[in-house]
């Protein structure tokens, strides 16, 4: 149990004496970063064996893959409160075990209704251990150390989308398809063990309450928003279901912002975002989560679909992405030593552009080698812009809302992410259905075939005949190049706002000394459980 917390004095806080397993304690914390982050990934490579064998339409594939981010978002906020107030270590470990069961539950399933509950599941407990993992950093390092291990973690967080399909396409390769979770189950058994016997408590005690109309507002608004979106492909944008559930998500929104605004003490502090390197830093990370969950979710299709590969030949084919990663980790706290955050985020935005807009111009008759190009410049691109956005921005906190300000950080990224999934899965289930010819098949068959390039396999096999084998896949890649072509402009237009408004240089970690003098100081014990 964590000590009573200390009467806030002049002097600094704990953490100026460093704990001699601090990086040992942020391996543990990095482990269970990544287990959260590649389970944002690990299922695109599983979702052809899921739209077979569970009979999951497009729309339930999103849902499968959105019911995680979108809930993760909502809950992310209350959840670095609640870490603040209650114990972050408590929070990190309460939140592991959660996504443990969680998964238990997700690869014991066999209906698409309950994976996305047990998705949404993960995605609560996610939202535990997100903002938690960043806001121990505090508490373990001194400020002259605390960029470097929080660029770890960001590293950490950056590595698991690629290594999600990698992993997820092995595990199809040798075992079943609820592998992809029962895979989660040791790994965060071992995430509980080290953080109980590393990891200090801390907490800050003056946190605000957690607000339960915000958490709805923002919970409902979020779903509402990804729900509308999904279903304006398959429904139409008029249909009176998905107007009104767009504009019930964006009162709610508007709602949640205005009284965020007014509250001495809000759940959704917006006056983080006052610091200007805080505020577009949020805003690169944002956006390139947008760009980035939305190719991952057209690419392991085209592999398997298209190209025919297997489940774990797909997940080997981003490899190139990771290598490109590792290349940028290796490169960026060099290149923000001599350019300026500012710099080197903008160019990685500008890497992500080229390469995106590099795949867009992908053909039917193209084989892996362009791919595996762009790919590789994504990675790198992938790495300088999004670990040294979410370093930048979590150096600026204070030590005593690092919860609150790493929950915002992640909330927003997450947000970028769902809408990510959600904005540019439509899109390519818009120009799929558009550019498939379905001419001859019955109605039920064209209808079929409308919902996947899967199902279209299906149908061909069936009877439809090649023809219509080679106008799904001719479809597919043409909505992928659709997809690649808006990602690659939004990852340009990207660049261009943090170069123009993002301050120059590097922001110095901000000491926990600063905070040691008011109320809100936070506690840190040495109670290593």
């Amino acid at each position: 149990m964590p000590a009573a917390p200390p009467t806030p004095t002049t002097t600094a806080p704990a953490v100026a004496t460093a704990d001699p397993r601090r990086w040992l304690a942020l391996v543990a914390v990095a482990l269970s970063v990544l287990v959260i982050s590649f389970d944002m990934t690990i299922l695109n490579v599983a979702l052809p064996t899921l739209a077979s064998q569970l009979q999951a339409t497009t729309g339930q594939q999103q849902w499968i893959v959105d019911a995680y981010t979108v809930v993760f978002a909502a809950a992310m906020l209350p959840a670095g409160l609640f870490g603040d107030r209650f114990g972050r270590r408590r929070t990190l470990t309460v939140g592991l075990a959660l996504f443990g069961l969680a998964s238990a539950v997700g690869m014991l399933t066999d209906s698409p209704a309950t994976l996305i509950a047990a998705r949404a599941g993960m995605g609560l407990a996610g939202a535990l251990v997100m903002p938690m993992s960043m806001a121990v950093i505090p508490g373990l390092f001194p400020p002259a150390e605390q960029r470097r291990a929080t660029a770890i973690l960001a590293a950490a967080l950056s590595a698991g989308a690629p290594l999600g399909p990698l992993i997820g396409g092995f595990l199809l390769q040798h075992f079943w398809w609820g592998s992809v979770f029962a895979v989660n189950v040791p790994l965060t058994a071992v995430g509980v063990v080290a953080c109980v016997l590393l990891l200090p408590e801390s907490r800050n005690p003056a946190a605000p309450r957690i607000d339960l109309l915000a958490t709805v507002l923002a919970a409902g608004g979020l779903a509402a928003l990804t729900y509308g979106i999904i279903e304006g492909t398959e429904r139409g944008w008029t249909d009176p279901l998905v107007t009104g559930t767009l504009t019930g998500s964006l009162l709610a929104l508007a709602a949640l912002v205005l009284r965020s605004r007014r509250q001495r003490e809000p759940m959704l502090d917006l006056s983080l975002l006052a610091d200007r390197t805080f505020r577009w830093s949020s805003v690169a990370a944002t956006l390139i989560s947008f760009v980035l969950f939305g190719a991952f979710f057209v690419l392991p299709l085209y592999f398997q679909s298209v190209l025919g590969t297997d489940a774990l030949g797909s997940g080997l084919r981003l490899m190139p992405m990771m290598l490109g990663l590792i290349v940028a980790a290796k490169l960026t706290d060099p290149l923000v030593d001599r350019l300026g955050a500012r710099t080197v985020i903008a160019l990685g935005l500008a890497l992500l552009a080229a390469a995106l807009l590099f795949g867009s111009r992908t053909g039917t008759a193209d084989g892996y080698g362009r791919a595996a190009i762009w790919l590789s410049v994504l990675g790198i691109g992938m790495g300088l812009s999004l670990i040294t956005a979410q370093a930048s921005a979590l150096v600026t906190l204070p030590a005593a809302r690092a919860g609150v300000g790493s929950g915002l950080l992640q909330t927003l990224r997450q947000v970028g992410g769902a809408l990510g999934i959600a904005v540019l899965g439509s899109l390519l289930s818009g120009a799929y259905r558009g550019a498939l010819d379905t001419g001859g098949l019955s109605a039920a068959a064209a209808h079929r075939a409308g919902e996947s390039v899967v199902a279209a396999d299906a149908v061909a096999r069936a009877g439809g005949g090649p023809a219509l084998s080679a106008s799904a896949h001719a479809a597919y890649v043409h909505g992928m190049g659709v997809v690649l072509l808006v990602a690659g402009l939004v990852a340009v237009a990207s660049a261009v706002l943090v170069a123009a408004r993002m301050p120059g240089g590097d922001p110095a970690p901000t000491p926990g000394s600063g905070d040691s003098g008011r109320a809100d100081a936070p506690a840190v014990t040495g109670d290593h459980g």
